[in-house]
């Protein structure tokens, strides 16, 4: 035999034995922390809610590891030279689980019925841009735009904007349609199952539209909130892949047949900030002299290394660190920790100790699996005689408690950036986003300067200039402090030796996924 044909031999053999080695069949078992409630990710950006339904649902992009869209449901796409407009061309012969065509409809009555008013970073980040969305025939879209939004495309994957079937959805209410507890998607898993509290079943999509993917026949996902628990699980072969590992738990399962990945990203989002919201509805929370001594009297490196056990650093400003052209280095250094300037505000603004040495009583609103961040907080305040009440709920309850009764002093939340401040960070401070929409503006925030500058910026075609207008936003939020900004979270995945391919950094978690052995 030639040397030429025998390294074509070796190429090809090379070029097989992925394929080869990637047999489909078998299910892959994932923890999660909480119950997600239901299964409609296009009315809400709970965490748990994402982890399990991101894997039923496509967005019109993908983004890749680097943060890059990919197609997805559109299979390309064009923008206008003017930035005015983004045309569309969808895959054809995609089927929703049930068997109906998905059509251009599904994506204009998606957005403009349900993502454009439900979804918190959709709300605010893509409605005051789209002036309306066209069809062209069953696989055309355009989306008109107000101005030039440069971050369009990064908001239109299965996290940001998760399409859902037309035909289930148009002219009824979503926020109560059946279909949330009954999922109907088009992506690599199709529903099964739901037992609350303890696990929801996928089986795989044998019409998807990627060919050969899924590989895995089922998922399940099991509902385990404590994190040792997680851990003891994962070493007994009872579950298969954790998305969030502490370090500690790492350590432990190092070496012992299991696979470690870090990612700033997961299936809720990425660039993730530990934060803790103030009810400026309410008269304590809205006492700046009692923001301040809270922001004085919260040790925030200490959080890092004893709560997130180093997995993060200490947010310095509101916007992320991981936006770097948009983030303002250094815009929290004020509140660094000073519990002599804590009790001297406080006794400024009169809130004296009473006689049993309590100035205030603040409840704190969280999930369960935030216990720990909680825990941190009632250790440090009550030196200045503030004293927490906490209460713990799901994803639903908590919704309901802080976003439309407005029931609440404090709220600890995993607020998401994503890759562009128009993604995570808009909902927060914008007063457009003050509303019973999940994951929104919890704090209550209206200031018209912080508005105009997000508003300048979304529109500017260069990131130069828009960071300027952000880090100018940022200054005056670290003045107002409607949010303490606490930590930037970072992941660790985990998953058995014996799986491959799991994207904990995205979405479509095990749509690649496959066991090896």
């Amino acid at each position: 035999m030639s040397p030429r044909r025998l390294a074509v031999l070796l190429v090809v053999a090379l070029l097989a034995a992925p394929a080869a080695a990637q047999p489909r069949g078998g299910a892959a078992v994932i923890a999660v922390a909480g119950d997600p409630g239901h299964l409609n990710p296009a009315i809400s950006t709970a965490g748990p809610l994402h982890a399990v339904a991101a894997s039923l649902f496509n967005g019109l992009v993908a983004l890749d590891e680097a943060g890059m869209p990919q197609p997805d449901l559109a299979e390309s796409w064009t923008v206008a030279p003017d930035g005015l407009s983004v045309a569309f061309r969808l895959r054809t012969g995609v089927r929703w689980h049930d068997g109906h065509l998905f059509t251009a409809e599904d994506v204009k009555v998606g957005f403009e019925h349900i993502l454009l008013r439900f979804h918190a970073r959709a709300r605010a980040g893509l409605a005051p841009a789209i002036a309306g969305i066209d069809t062209d025939g069953a696989l055309g879209v355009t989306f008109r735009l107000h101005r030039p939004h440069p971050a369009l495309l990064r908001q239109l994957d299965v996290t940001e904007a998760p399409i859902l079937p037309a035909h289930l959805f148009a002219g009824t209410d979503p926020a109560t349609n059946p279909a949330n507890l009954r999922p109907v998607g088009t992506g690599p898993f199709r529903f099964d199952s739901h037992r609350r509290d303890d696990q929801v079943v996928l089986l795989r999509n044998p019409d998807y539209f990627r060919p050969g993917l899924p590989r895995l026949d089922r998922l399940v996902f099991r509902i385990i909130p404590d994190a040792n628990t997680q851990v003891n699980a994962l070493l007994a072969n009872e579950v298969d892949m954790l998305a969030r590992v502490a370090p500690p738990d790492a350590a432990r399962l190092r070496g012992r047949g299991v696979t470690l990945t870090e990612t700033r990203a997961a299936a809720g989002g990425s660039n993730c900030v530990m934060t803790l919201g103030f009810n400026l509805d309410r008269a304590l929370p809205g006492n700046i002299a009692l923001r301040e001594a809270l922001a004085l009297g919260i040790d925030r490196q200490r959080m890092v290394d004893q709560v997130a056990f180093g997995q993060g650093r200490v947010a310095d400003a509101p916007i992320a660190s991981g936006i770097a052209w948009a983030h303002r280095a250094g815009a929290l250094a004020a509140w660094a920790p000073d519990a002599a300037e804590a009790n001297r505000r406080l006794d400024a603004a009169g809130l004296r100790r009473g006689p049993d040495g309590l100035r205030a009583s603040l409840d704190i609103l969280h999930f369960p699996a935030f216990a720990r961040w909680s825990e941190m907080l009632r250790q440090q305040l009550a030196p200045l005689g503030i004293a927490l009440r906490v209460r713990m709920l799901d994803p639903a309850a908590l919704a309901q408690a802080v976003f439309a009764r407005r029931d609440f002093d404090l709220a600890l939340i995993s607020y998401c950036n994503g890759t562009d401040p128009e993604i995570g960070v808009r909902r927060m401070v914008h007063s457009a986003a003050i509303g019973p929409v999940p994951f929104s503006n919890a704090a209550g925030y209206r200031n018209a300067e912080v508005d105009a500058l997000f508003d300048r910026a979304a529109s500017l075609p260069e990131d130069a200039a828009r960071g300027d207008a952000y880090r100018a936003a940022q200054a005056i939020l670290a003045r107002d402090l409607p949010y303490l900004w606490l930590v930037e979270t970072d992941f660790t995945a985990a998953w058995r030796d014996s799986f491959a391919d799991f994207a904990p950094w995205t979405g479509q978690v095990a749509e690649r996924a496959w066991r090896s052995r």
